[in-house]
């Protein structure tokens, strides 16, 4: 008779941490992985009894939400292809993945360093349930799992004396619990919107979805990325005076360097309408070098708290207007020199940044550059 084939339902252990207790170590041994895996097994089989007849699979590894919460779940899927080349009955069917000599087995299992200092860890866990019960188990787990999750007093003594911390919760979600959680802590800091994005990145991703910004940057996802308007296009449509529309300019890059950081983390390249995307900047180009007109420079725009906002490079002409060739917008401070070495290469030209100390506008309100030489 032919094997069913499995459906991989995926959990996760949280680890709800007391207050600035940080886990000395973000990964488990295999023998580790092991005990701790057949605890977490019996604590499911309380919970729902079925699970037994699927196959745990856990990683012994301790993640934040954004490791896990990335497209195409590349833990998950580890986890699971990694489980499945076991021989069925293995271990009682209860398979844990740990370190051998300080590895994981995997690349995609090993925490990363940049994520360690969260208040909630996360194990991942799958279970792999034959077609015939995959549907009914995975709604009992939707059910229990949320309603009397919490994981058993041996599991918690256990996690507490290996990791040598200090628990204020530690609960079994399912993964659909988790993307709530989620949802719910990036709405609570005004970043609603940015979970739009992530949830059509993670559960639609042949879809599109646009949103907007809380300050009115449009916003899309489209095939694997972000593609956001411009600063300089967005600005084009405010209103007020030229010192107000300064001050929003600044804002909005602030608001976008949010949005910049948590995507990175989730692995979700962010790009410009209609250009390509880059490392640490964002940088659009609107022309050629005019001949008639000066040798192109850098200006960079300065507001107070940010550093550099943006970096304009413009040419000089005679009529005393500057002719803009391009914008570029570091996401971060060690992207500033990547984003001046880009332009001056891609334009031959000298690295020389010239500070202007502020957002500069010109007359029409839109970002701009001196139309006279700076000393």
């Amino acid at each position: 008779m032919e094997a069913q084939a499995l459906v991989a339902l995926p959990v996760v252990l949280a680890l709800e941490l007391s207050a600035g207790d940080t886990p000395a170590r973000r990964t488990l041994t295999r023998d580790e992985a092991a005990e701790l895996a057949a605890l977490v097994a019996a604590d499911l089989h309380t919970l729902v009894p079925q699970v037994n007849e699927a196959r745990l699979a856990m990683a012994g590894a301790l993640f934040d939400a954004v490791e896990l919460l990335r497209p195409g779940f590349p833990v998950w899927a580890t986890l699971d292809e990694l489980a499945r080349r076991v021989p069925r009955g293995h271990l009682e069917n209860v398979v844990a993945f740990g370190t051998h000599e300080g590895r994981m087995p995997a690349q995609p299992l090993e925490p990363e360093p940049a994520f360690a200092d969260g208040p909630m860890r996360l194990l991942p866990i799958s279970l792999l349930a034959p077609e015939s019960v995959a549907e009914s188990l995975a709604e009992k787990l939707e059910v229990e799992l949320v309603g009397r999750g919490e994981a058993g007093a041996r599991t918690a003594d256990w996690l507490m004396r290996v990791l040598g911390v200090r628990l204020e919760h530690a609960r079994y979600l399912s993964r659909n619990d988790l993307l709530a959680l989620t949802c719910v802590q990036y709405e609570h800091v005004n970043l609603a919107p940015l979970w739009t994005l992530l949830e059509a990145a993670l559960l639609t991703p042949y879809r599109d979805e646009a949103t907007m910004s809380a300050r009115g940057l449009a916003l899309r996802y489209h095939d694997g990325k972000v593609e956001a308007q411009s600063p300089a296009a967005w600005l084009r449509t405010q209103p007020g005076d030229i010192s107000q529309r300064a001050h929003d300019f600044a804002g909005v890059v602030f608001e976008l360097r949010q949005y910049a950081a948590l995507l990175d983390a989730h692995h979700l390249p962010l790009k410009l309408v209609d250009s390509a995307p880059a490392s640490g900047y964002l940088l659009e180009t609107f022309g050629d070098v005019d001949a008639g007109y000066d040798a192109p420079a850098l200006y960079a725009h300065e507001a107070p708290g940010l550093g550099v906002v943006a970096v304009t490079l413009a040419q000089r002409g005679n009529g005393g207007r500057a002719r803009v060739l391009a914008h570029g917008y570091p996401l971060h401070p060690k992207a500033l020199g990547p984003l001046v070495a880009e332009l001056a290469d891609r334009y031959r030209i000298s690295t020389d940044l010239h500070a202007l100390g502020c957002i500069l506008l010109d007359p029409d309100g839109q970002l701009g550059a001196p139309a006279e030489a700076l000393h």
